[in-house]
């Protein structure tokens, strides 16, 4: 805890940030973290609760000690709450920019007063952890002689990877773009997360013996079985790849994309690369159909890019600005958020169904038919006569994502016997069983969204490392010390 009274005392602050008009000319971060005496002051919020509901299951998958290290920096002990958080968490500067802190909904402060601000407290924890040079490689103290492949170098891999290297054994993580970090490298803004903050990161894992492949996708340029002959453990963290589609009438037309088709292209430019063809919102009516992150993540980009006008519209109702009674403390509830791209412009609309893409005599998309919807008897119906038409040059799908693809890698597996659930993710088990991680080929473990499917980064990480402790024990069965390198 922090001060004993200190929730009575302060206010909840958040992060000092560039006004929208601002930060939409660039696509650099526009938070800044927290001075020292504004994290003491937030420190000092955490409250003597007795039960900490803000790392326990509902709160925090990587189980942060959030209390311990909320005390810390209301202590002043910078390095020692920077210990406390690397104990747990390996890369809480990803955690603290992307994570939608479900910790602070399950603080026990939160029930009757504005909860602690714990990603910021995170954030700038890790910030100012690489500023004073405290982050250091860790080296393995021995050797174990076993190799372990980690197909997808998204945040479940990369946090295996660190894991297992640590604990002796030879990890090569293969990653089929040009550039590692997979959804945080393509598919996250820089607005959100600048990629020289995963560029160190990768460094750090190189010098302590991670072994990195890019630009070769497993089950194209080379064989999945190849890996699982010539590999002690084979783990699968590919992200959750293939977009929920809307097939209505007019899908052909030219100007309707994918999200992620639009977004990857903005991270390249943003890195100097020569994007041709690049989608571009540049001048145009942008449309998003979907209101979750993906969404809000092409709203800002589109923002940036100039667009003429964007709207969201999503299919379910417009949530409660309050807490429902459905969702009670301290479960993650589903209420009304308005994101910082959301701040930058742009409409929002609910119950929307879209149900035609109209285009012009040269293929181009120039507007959507739509309608509104209700639920009657848990299910969505059309509102009659509630038909409306919205203007677009560029209508962006971010629906979601039902499974990771099956063309090359896990079709291969399948040959072997790899199975999928019903949703069509790579089955493993779940929890702290002893078969948790484990698929129903020998020595092939699964995490991450391949497994459970679209979720959170901070269930990335918790997956990755809970997998490689899997992996750990399954490897030192029988394990061989070749040397020591401490």
């Amino acid at each position: 805890m922090g001060k004993p009274t200190g929730f009575k005392e302060y206010k909840r602050a958040s992060l000092d940030h560039e006004t929208p008009e601002t930060r939409v000319k660039h696509f650099k971060e526009f938070d800044k973290r927290f001075h020292r005496a504004d994290a003491k002051i937030q420190g000092a919020r955490c409250m003597d609760c007795g039960i900490p509901f803000c790392h326990g299951d509902t709160g925090c998958p990587v189980q942060n000690y959030i209390p311990e290290w909320n005390d810390l920096v209301y202590k002043g002990l910078w390095k020692e709450a920077l210990d406390n958080l690397l104990s747990t968490n390996n890369f809480p500067e990803f955690t603290g920019r992307l994570c939608p802190a479900p910790c602070e909904t399950a603080c026990t402060l939160g029930i009757h007063a504005d909860p602690v601000t714990i990603k910021y407290i995170e954030r700038t924890i890790i910030d100012k952890g690489w500023e004073e040079g405290w982050v250091k490689p860790r080296m393995p103290f021995v050797l174990t002689g076993k190799k372990v492949a980690i197909v997808g170098s998204g945040p479940s891999g990369l946090a295996a990877a660190e894991q297992l290297c640590r604990a002796g054994h030879t990890v090569i993580v293969f990653e089929k773009n040009d550039r590692l970090g997979g959804l945080l490298r393509y598919g996250i803004p820089d607005f959100k997360m600048e990629k020289h903050i995963i560029d160190r990161r990768i460094e750090q894992m190189k010098f302590e013996g991670v072994e990195f492949k890019t630009n070769i996708n497993v089950g194209v340029d080379i064989s999945a079985l190849e890996l699982v002959e010539n590999f002690d453990a084979v783990i699968l963290a590919g992200g959750s790849e293939k977009p929920r589609d809307i097939s209505i009438p007019g899908r052909e037309l030219k100007g309707i994309y994918f999200a992620m088709e639009f977004l990857p292209l903005q991270n390249k430019a943003d890195a100097g690369d020569v994007v041709p063809n690049q989608i571009l919102a540049t001048g145009k009516d942008v449309v998003i159909i979907g209101g979750g992150d993906t969404g809000s993540d092409c709203v800002g980009t589109s923002n940036r890019q100039g667009a003429k006008s964007v709207t969201q519209i999503e299919l379910l109702p417009m949530p409660p600005v309050d807490r429902p009674d459905y969702a009670p403390w301290p479960f993650w509830p589903t209420i009304l958020r308005t994101s910082s791209s959301q701040e930058e412009g742009g409409g929002r609309k609910w119950s929307v169904n879209t149900k035609l893409f109209s285009g012009n005599e040269n293929g181009e998309i120039t507007s959507l038919l739509c309608n509104e919807v209700k639920f009657e008897k848990e299910k969505l119906v059309d509102i009659p006569g509630s038909e409306f038409e919205l203007k677009a040059d560029l209508v962006l799908i971010a629906a979601g994502f039902v499974h990771p693809l099956h063309d090359g890698m896990i079709n291969q597996l399948k040959g072997i016997g790899l199975e999928l659930d019903q949703r069509g993710n790579v089955k493993a088990e779940f929890g702290d069983c002893e078969n948790a991680h484990v698929t129903s080929v020998d020595k092939v473990f699964a995490c991450g969204d391949m497994r459970r499917g679209q979720s959170l980064i901070v269930w990335a990480i918790a997956e990755g490392r809970k997998c490689a402790s899997a992996v750990h024990n399954f490897l030192t069965k029988e394990v061989v010390v070749e040397e020591n390198v401490a």
